[in-house]
């Protein structure tokens, strides 16, 4: 790992992910392509990253087609959530849905950057939310929130998209927030991670040093919506 980057980012260094990444990277690279790539990247990564964020635990006994009884193995936290950063992070989920050994819960988060301040700005939360019951203490922990939350944000350019959306999973009520993204860049990567350092842990599989005057990472790979769902000049 860079030794510049905070403790909680891990840099992969998996050649076939590097592979991948630099064929992502190229401007030849159709939408058809750039689909699969980022998936395969996710998945390559999600291994990684899941391998490190979770943890087993002994389940029920079972029984083998021969009729041999076995402990079966489960995965801790037991609750977990993805959450897909839209629209780009819908590219990583189905290679995280696969990487799970059950079906968890995927709410969405919608955010784009104000494109003179480059602040987030957040359009979408399908978040669940319990409501208070009277006379219960305004600080009580929201009950629907998931022990562990898995953010998919594929490209970390200055941070600040990514930071707002580990605050607000913070403020859901998550223990712990996993961030799984393709690409970087070194101040966004810094920006994120200091949001919620003791909660949080990123993943990516590639880091550049800097980000234009625009907020798009220099060399980067471009806008990842964009080029997934083809309004690349919108």
């Amino acid at each position: 790992m860079d030794k510049s980057l905070p403790p909680n980012v891990h840099v992969s260094t998996h050649p076939c992910l590097q592979a991948k990444l630099s064929q992502l990277r190229a401007s030849s690279t159709n939408a058809r392509e750039t689909k699969a790539l980022v998936h395969e990247i996710a998945l390559i990564l999600g291994v990684e990253a899941l391998a490190a964020g979770l943890t087993t635990s002994k389940g029920p006994d079972n029984t083998t087609p021969l009729g041999f009884s076995y402990s079966t193995t489960t995965v801790a936290p037991t609750t977990v959530s993805l959450v897909p950063i839209l629209r780009s992070g819908l590219g990583m989920l189905d290679a995280l849905q696969t990487l799970l050994p059950n079906p968890v819960p995927v709410h969405h988060l919608g955010l784009f950057r104000e494109p003179t301040t480059l602040e987030p700005v957040e359009y979408y939360n399908n978040l669940p939310y319990t409501r208070p019951t009277a006379g219960s203490p305004s600080n009580a922990p929201n009950s629907v929130a998931s022990e562990l939350a898995i953010l998919l944000d594929p490209v970390i350019a200055t941070g600040g998209t990514c930071a707002a959306a580990i605050q607000t999973l913070k403020e859901w009520g998550v223990k712990r927030v996993l961030v799984i993204a393709v690409l970087g860049a070194a101040p966004g990567l810094e920006r994120a991670a200091g949001e919620w350092p003791e909660g949080t842990e990123i993943w990516v599989s590639g880091v550049d040093e800097s980000v234009t005057d625009k907020g798009m990472i220099k060399p980067g790979l471009g806008d990842v919506g964009d080029r997934l769902f083809l309004t690349i000049g919108k």
